[in-house]
């Protein structure tokens, strides 16, 4: 799993978020992973669409999560609540930036066994949700 940088969410892990959350939107999904029935490929790319206010769930490609923090920061804004999956790296300009005091911060008890890997993750992961600020 080390050559990606996606790493597909636990379909018992996503229930117990979705029980909560009640998501409408995955906009970081591919056709086999994607976890909710409206969801945005790479190709539709959903850093550029608009979420409308929804209840999203959002574990981005963590080379690129500074960019998917920023966008739910800027769509939860708009009155949408977003609740991403992410590493727990509390030492960058984006955590310091967007989440720290900002959000709602849930960090998960030891390492997630992402779906499509077989072991757990080499990281500690961290559940961060935006709420209408």
């Amino acid at each position: 799993m080390s050559n990606s940088d996606e790493w597909e969410t636990p379909l018992v892990f996503f229930d117990k978020l979705n029980d909560e959350f009640n998501f409408g939107l995955d906009p970081c999904a591919t056709k086999d992973t994607a976890k909710c029935k409206n969801f945005y490929t790479i190709e539709d790319n959903g850093l550029e669409k608009n979420w409308n206010k929804g209840v999203v769930f959002c574990n981005p490609p963590y080379s690129q999560s500074a960019k998917w923090i920023e966008k739910c920061y800027m769509e939860s804004k708009k009155g949408a609540i977003c609740v991403l999956l992410i590493p727990a790296r509390t030492d960058t300009i984006a955590f310091h930036k967007y989440i720290y005091n900002k959000a709602e911060i849930r960090f998960i008890k030891g390492r997630l066994k992402f779906s499509n890997s077989k072991n757990s993750a080499p990281f500690p992961s961290m559940i961060v949700i935006f709420k209408n600020i």
